[in-house]
Parts: structure tokens; sequence; C-alpha cells
């Protein structure tokens, strides 16, 4: 048996087709957002470009993100998206709470997850975290063992969905701790048919694996 957990960044439009996938395939997954970067009742299509590809992410309508998250869990990634470090020790922290209140608020279940915004933690931002209620934070490292996490609030994964050694990292996991867990952002995959049949070729095979049982990262951490 190998336990396999996934979670996404920044509540992109993408999204809406990833949790399509992820219903599809009965795969568990976390969403990890930042409220106030959402508008109320519309999409965002510009701004930001992804790495020069002229290709814009777009956000959810805030009045859209409990639909499409409807039986996932999601987790705070800060209101803004601001870094621990380049801002007050204390201002994170309101940006990481304020975060999870307001996810506890749209979605009614309690939200203890937290994902660090370009995987930046600082040892006081962990430890305000963790006295603040969160249960784990996950990192943009990888790491053999998931499970040899010394600190909960400094979380790494498996590996980045799209890293070419993906199934040799799957194989590693399975052979250490039983537990794969990886992430990414679903913008990632822009429109590329390539990328997204790949990436729904990932979730089938993981899926229809007799070994495989799909948990959220709350339950890995757990």
């Amino acid at each position: 048996m190998i336990k396999v957990a996934q979670c996404w960044d920044d509540g992109v439009l993408n999204d809406i087709r990833l949790t399509d996938l992820c219903r599809k395939y009965n795969a568990k997954a976390t969403f990890n957002l930042n409220p106030a970067l959402h508008l109320a009742n519309k999409r965002i299509t510009d701004g930001w470009q992804f790495r020069d590809t002229g290709y814009y992410p777009g956000k959810l309508a805030w009045n859209e993100v409990k639909s499409v998250y409807e039986g996932f869990d999601v987790a705070s990634h800060t209101m803004c998206h601001c870094n621990a470090g380049d801002v007050d020790d204390q201002v994170f922290l309101t940006e990481a709470v304020g975060a999870k209140m307001i996810l506890e608020d749209l979605f009614q279940k309690e939200c203890t997850g937290f994902a660090w915004p370009c995987g930046k933690y600082t040892p006081k931002t962990v430890d305000l975290l963790q006295a603040a209620g969160f249960t784990y934070g996950r990192t943009v490292k990888n790491t053999d063992r998931v499970s040899g996490f010394e600190h909960p609030m400094i979380l790494h994964s498996s590996c980045h969905f799209l890293n070419p050694n993906f199934w040799d990292a799957f194989e590693t996991a399975k052979n250490t701790d039983g537990i794969f867990y990886f992430w990414g952002h679903s913008y990632e995959m822009m429109d590329d048919e390539m990328l997204w049949q790949e990436f729904e070729n990932k979730l089938q095979r993981l899926s229809e694996n007799p070994e495989v049982q799909w948990i959220s990262t709350t339950e890995l951490v757990k």
C-alpha cells in the first residue's frame, strides 16, 4: 500500500479543469488559496504572465470558489501571497490566519493546512503559525521520505508534478515510508493539451493502481 497526496497553489482558472479530472478519478487534493487576490464577482483574465510564455493564468471569481473546490480540502496560502521574511512576522501571521478564517467561513469546515508562498519560511513564522493552529506548512523542497519531517510546519513533498522523474520518485516513496506527495500549479499546464493529457495519464495510472490510497495532506501529517 502507498498513500498518495497532492496539492495545488493559487486558485487559478485552470483549477476548474483540474478539479474535474480529480473528480473523474476520485483523487483527493488540497488547494492552497489567497482570498484577497480574487475579485468578488468577476474572473481575472490578465495581469501576471507565466514565464514570458504569453499565457495569463487568471484567477477564479470569489463567488465561484466554493463550487469549484467543493469536496476537496482547501488551505491557507496567505491573503495576498506574501513571503515569510519579506514582511514583518506579525503581518505575515495576520495574512496566514486571515486566509484561514475566510476559508473556514466559506466552506464551513476547519482549515488547518498551509502552503508557504514561494516556499519561504523563517524559524519565527514556523512557530507563530503552529501556535495559531496550523497543522502543517508545505515547502517547495523535495524529500525521499515525506514522513521524516522534523517539524510539521516544514513539510517537504516527494516532487513537483512536472518532475521528469515523477515515477522514479513514486517508486522511491513506495519503498521507503509508503507516502508519495506531489504539488504544483495547474497554470503550468497552460492550454497545452499534451501536458494535460500527460497529467491525466498520471491520475489514471495512480487511481487504477490497487496499492494506491488517495489521502489529503492533512491526513498525511496525522
